[in-house]
């Protein structure tokens, strides 16, 4: 991976690691990505909904990415590519203490009511994760006007490219099948379907292999 502040010429268009001066512009991306979306509906309650989405992005895609070095973007971060990555991975950094805090401390109550279900489903997902150092996907987004350019893709690229250089796998869930056919095109498949911890959405779980 390339050091903070490189860019990565993919042809067009470009991608590069996030920055802090990023974090405002990466949780707007994200919440007008995704704010009809029916998780949002089930994760978050309806008083304020797109203000806990902001600051849901803001901490645990934007402060998150950054400060473990990462998060991809476009050069105007129309689209945002975020990662939890294998423990060591080379030029990203362990989750400092104080974000680790305010994730936990902060996700649940802007999950208000929902959040029981919420971490119910994330321990879920923890089960059923790959056993071995992989990449974990967190967060993925396009702003609607700036979609069917190939900028998810190549907000993706960077780690892709690293997981075929390493022989380590990348892993994601998602709960719309239009998300399994989009990461489908990268390389991933369906490694197992599920329901979330009560019941109310569908999930898939998918893993890219090195060289998918």
């Amino acid at each position: 991976m390339s050091e903070p502040g490189t860019t990565i010429r993919l042809g067009t268009p470009s991608v590069r690691r996030a920055e802090q001066r990023d974090v405002p512009r990466i949780a707007a991306t994200l919440t007008v990505a995704l704010a009809d979306s029916r998780w949002v509906r089930w994760a978050l309650p309806e008083d304020g909904r797109v203000q806990r989405l902001t600051r849901w992005h803001e901490l645990d895609a934007g402060h998150r990415a950054v400060a473990t070095g990462s998060g991809w973007v476009t050069e105007d971060v129309t689209a945002v590519a975020t990662w939890e990555p294998p423990p060591g991975a080379e030029g990203t950094t362990p989750l400092p203490g104080d974000v680790r805090a305010a994730l936990a401390r902060e996700l649940p109550y802007l999950s208000g009511p929902h959040a029981a279900r919420v971490a119910a489903t994330a321990e879920l997902l923890a089960a059923a994760r790959p056993a071995g150092p992989h990449w974990w996907l967190t967060h993925l987004g396009t702003r609607p006007s700036s979609r069917r350019r190939g900028l998810g893709t190549a907000v993706l690229r960077p780690v892709l490219d690293r997981c075929d250089a390493d022989g380590v796998p990348a892993a994601a869930a998602v709960h719309t099948w239009a998300g399994v056919r989009f990461l489908r095109r990268s390389g991933f498949e369906v490694d197992r379907a599920a329901r979330t911890a009560d019941d109310e959405l569908p999930l898939w779980l998918l893993v890219r292999r090195p060289g998918g």
